[in-house]
């Protein structure tokens, strides 16, 4: 009989899940967030997410090549800045009659959810279900998994740490989505560009990706979570300081 992984695995998704559904059914049960804007962050992060695939299809062999993690790091964050961070708002600024400033924090939300909840949790507890419930039966299955994810078969005490290191890698993706969707929408908005900048340079965290080797999960995954924090203490700070006078004005005439 071959091993089964241990149950202790589900607690990455669920809780990956929980964190990134959570907030939205929050906002929506409150009236502050609709399907409009689940829409509109469904429209700007999955279209940047094929721009990235069909980027990465024509570029990345090159750029690996160059056996350099500086440059592959900023491919990555270059990728993320111009099309995920671009694209959220690009989508604002298209649908601009449609956004309220009210709309912003959902937007960010949503921008982390489709990442988090929908495009990595979901289909990992899918496959997680599959593999509890089929590798006892197929020592086929068990090979394929035992090679490429030999970490499934540890045991619980040392699981927890790596869930611990993948859940919070997820809290940092929605810190960073919710500070730039948060960004591009009063960007958009008040009509100043520099909400923007500020937030593709968020994009930037990407250039981490090549380092984790390097750095080791536990320090790549704390300099992650630094700079997310970072990101949304600066745009908690930058919009309760700014949006006040002339910015509320400004948010209030897009509103009309």
């Amino acid at each position: 009989m071959t091993p089964d992984i241990d149950a202790v695995y589900f607690l990455t998704p669920v809780a990956v899940m929980a964190i990134s559904f959570g907030p939205i059914v929050y906002l929506w049960r409150r009236g502050r967030l609709g399907p409009r804007v689940l829409l509109y962050a469904f429209i700007a992060y999955f279209s940047a997410i094929a721009a990235k695939y069909v980027v990465q299809d024509l570029t990345l062999r090159v750029v690996e090549s160059t056996s350099s993690p500086a440059i592959l790091g900023l491919y990555y964050g270059v990728q993320t800045s111009i099309l995920e961070v671009g694209l959220a708002y690009a989508v604002v600024r298209s649908f601009r009659r449609s956004f309220r400033a009210d709309d912003a924090p959902g937007y960010g939300l949503s921008l982390g959810m489709w990442e988090n909840g929908v495009m990595i949790a979901l289909p990992l507890l899918l496959d997680y279900i599959v593999y509890y419930l089929m590798i006892p039966r197929s020592p086929q299955l068990y090979s394929l998994v035992a090679r490429d994810a030999p970490s499934l078969f540890l045991p619980a005490t040392s699981a927890l740490p790596l869930i611990g290191f993948s859940v919070l890698e997820r809290i940092s993706s929605l810190l960073l989505h919710l500070s730039w969707g948060y960004l591009a929408v009063v960007s958009v908005l008040t009509g100043r560009r520099r909400y923007v900048v500020y937030a593709m340079a968020m994009g930037f965290a990407d250039f981490l990706v090549p380092f984790e080797g390097i750095l080791g999960i536990a320090a790549f995954e704390a300099l992650l979570f630094a700079m997310a924090l970072v990101a949304a203490s600066f745009t908690f700070l930058l919009i309760s300081r700014r949006v006040t006078g002339d910015t509320v004005r400004a948010l209030s005439v897009a509103e009309r």
